[in-house]
């Protein structure tokens, strides 16, 4: 569901918003991680580390402790 929280979009620009969410969301599920895991490599640290850390860039200080 998509909430209009501010501002008043014509009906094309709503509609462009709507193509844009539901690419992403096709995109996102059409990529596959592989195999689940097993419950004994969840808490595996070498699984975090593979995720890579942050970025650099301008403002690299403020992903240092959230990564993403």
């Amino acid at each position: 569901m998509i909430k209009v929280v501010r501002g008043n979009p014509t009906p094309e620009e709503l509609a462009a918003a709507v193509a844009v969410v539901q690419a992403r969301a096709a995109a996102a599920s059409a990529v596959s991680s592989g195999p689940p895991l097993p419950p004994e490599q969840w808490s595996d640290p070498g699984r975090i580390a593979r995720s890579g850390g942050p970025r650099p860039g301008p403002r690299a200080w403020a992903r240092t402790y959230w990564p993403g």
